[in-house]
């Protein structure tokens, strides 16, 4: 049986999907790639949240070429993006695609892994990914998205699982660039991982960090998230590349602005906990000024906002365990 966490992060994404009107399954989608670095590029989604009208496309992924093949952070929302994400590849580089840094399985990323099999591209993930099979979630969503993508996602969907278990942290080489994949920890989602071009100087973050919008945090370990931010100072990275929104080359500033939201969520919730209010009138009385303007702030803030004060609850209780 599912997890409640995992239950209630099903719950609450399937709540927030926008209506859409109806899309053509023969619509083509073109993706353009952005020039991060000499070797590096990302595709950049649209805000707000999936839905069939803009094509499942509000994730971030990104790509490095070598010169003895090609390495692929994430994967785009949907199979139609997965192999849009893979024909603009082409369009700069023949060189083989070797690998596939999954961020963390949440379906956003995902589903356009399949196209990135049939080129021959090996997937990897870190082991704690295997609670999204295990639990169940992983067959709810595809169903909910299904529903909601419908045509971009459909009976011909399927969810590639990883090819390499990672456990941690590590450092490769291919072409003369050197790749570090980082572990979180476990933050926006328990198999958070991060890849670092080194010589580059660019970190391709996964939703470890929301530029320009407000994070979905759901039911995420918003502790571990504040750890993994701390983590990414010391790289002294160039340009980070968020899971959603544009890439950041003011980095202190877009840390700054993940960092503060899960603070002021943590600070609000916490107290309404300790002193036993209810989550509708914590919610209620809450300022959130410093955020209402952001995209993404009414259909995710709430949700936000409710995962936190029972993640508080949690961390009360176990904090007055002997």
């Amino acid at each position: 049986m599912p997890t409640p966490c995992f239950r209630l992060a099903a719950i609450a994404l399937v709540a927030t999907c926008w209506l859409a009107e109806p899309a053509r399954a023969d619509d083509s989608i073109v993706l353009m790639a952005q020039r991060l670095s000499e070797r590096a590029w990302f595709f950049q989604g649209q805000s707000g949240m999936a839905s069939a009208q803009n094509r499942g496309y509000m994730s971030n992924a990104g790509f490095v070429i070598t010169s003895e093949g090609v390495v692929v952070f994430d994967a785009l929302g949907t199979p139609a993006l997965g192999e849009a994400m893979l024909d603009a590849i082409r369009k700069l580089t023949d060189a083989p695609i070797r690998h596939v840094v999954v961020s963390h399985y949440h379906a956003d990323h995902v589903y356009g892994l399949q196209a990135f099999k049939r080129a021959g591209a090996q997937v990897w993930a870190h082991r704690r990914a295997e609670q999204y099979f295990t639990s169940g979630l992983a067959q709810e969503r595809l169903e909910q998205r299904k529903r909601d993508l419908f045509p971009w996602v459909d009976e011909n969907t399927r969810i590639v699982r990883p090819d390499v278990w990672l456990e941690g942290d590590i450092d490769f080489r291919l072409g003369g660039v050197t790749f570090r994949v980082i572990y979180s920890g476990g933050a926006h989602a328990p198999d958070d991982l991060m890849l670092f071009v080194v010589e580059e100087r660019v970190l391709f973050a996964g939703d470890l960090l929301f530029a320009g919008r407000i994070p979905f945090v759901g039911t995420a370990d918003s502790r571990g998230w504040l750890r993994a931010i701390e983590a990414i100072i010391p790289l002294k990275a160039s340009i980070v590349v968020p899971g959603h929104g544009p890439a950041s080359r003011d980095v202190e500033r877009d840390l700054a602005m993940t960092r503060d939201y899960l603070i002021h969520l943590r600070r609000t919730m916490g107290q309404a906990v300790a002193e036993l209010e209810s989550f509708d009138d914590a919610y209620a009385k809450t300022d959130w000024s410093q955020f209402k303007a952001l995209p993404a702030f009414e259909p995710a803030n709430r949700i936000n906002a409710y995962g936190t004060y029972l993640l508080m609850e949690q961390e009360g209780l176990k904090e007055r365990k002997p």
